[in-house]
């Protein structure tokens, strides 16, 4: 791995990891505000917001920076952070301990790095996705720094395919897999990055949900399916915080056929 990498790698795990810290500290003992679009906004979720766009500031000169709690606007820099400093935060204030901090890379406007931690099981996955972009990247998943792979099985009735709140209209009779729902769209894509699970869907994630989680399923051999429009590259000067980006991953694309009868109605 080349020093740029590295140096990226371990920006990412110490500014999670530090930020992680003091929000356990607040992990279920946070009152929520309810934002314009029906999510939730705490006060830890605006401080880790503040935390990693300073750290971000200090570290890398020039880059760009694009967030849930703050800057929506997708500036053009040929170098972009896309933050997600608290994803799951019902979760959080409910301690339940499923939740995460996410941070993608954009080159270009498409991401060519991810990295996702989740404090209450001190559990970190990373990714490295060149794509298109042309430039020479270490490609590869991985979780706690080990090598992971998405399934190769093929559907039964004892696997899992993940869905979220506003997706349930894919409950139907037949269905071929046990449904879980998790409550946080970027570990609901890396579960199947890491093998867990065959597949899942999100209706209406957000840019900043997924930009880190796209990466690592993809390295991780990983579909990702878009049933509405495609998310990258992004465009300069748009604003992504209205801009919803229905998602279907599979772990193989010969799953693809099996699922895609059920999201039909997703497809908006």
């Amino acid at each position: 791995m080349t020093e740029f990498w590295t140096t990226i790698l371990e920006f990412a795990q110490t500014t999670t990891s530090r930020v992680g810290k003091q929000l356990m500290q607040e992990f279920g003992q946070v009152q929520a505000l309810q934002k314009a679009d029906g999510s939730l906004v705490t006060q830890a979720d605006q401080w880790a917001d503040r935390e990693i766009s300073d750290a971000i500031a200090s570290t890398f000169s020039g880059y760009g920076i694009l967030s849930e709690e703050s800057d929506r606007i997708f500036p053009g820099t040929e170098w972009c952070w896309v933050i997600d400093p608290l994803d799951g935060t019902t979760n959080f204030t409910r301690g339940i301990p499923i939740w995460s901090i996410s941070l993608g890379l954009l080159y270009q406007g498409t991401p060519v790095f991810g990295y996702v931690y989740v404090p209450p099981m001190d559990q970190s996955f990373h990714g490295f996705w060149e794509g298109s972009s042309g430039l020479t990247v270490p490609t590869g998943a991985f979780r706690d720094r080990h090598p992971i792979h998405t399934s190769s099985d093929a559907i039964s009735s004892n696997h899992f395919f993940n869905l979220c709140s506003r997706s349930t209209a894919i409950i139907q009779k037949d269905f071929p897999c046990k449904l879980r729902m998790l409550g946080v769209a970027s570990y609901n894509f890396l579960t199947v990055a890491s093998g867990a699970v065959l597949a899942g869907i999100e209706a209406t994630p957000k840019v900043w949900d997924f930009a880190a989680a796209w990466v690592i399923l993809q390295a991780a051999g990983g579909t990702w399916i878009s049933l509405k429009s495609e998310p990258f590259p992004l465009l300069p000067g748009e604003d992504y915080s209205d801009r919803s980006f229905p998602t279907l991953v599979v772990s193989d694309p010969e799953l693809i056929p099996a699922f895609e009868p059920f999201v039909e109605k997703l497809k908006i």
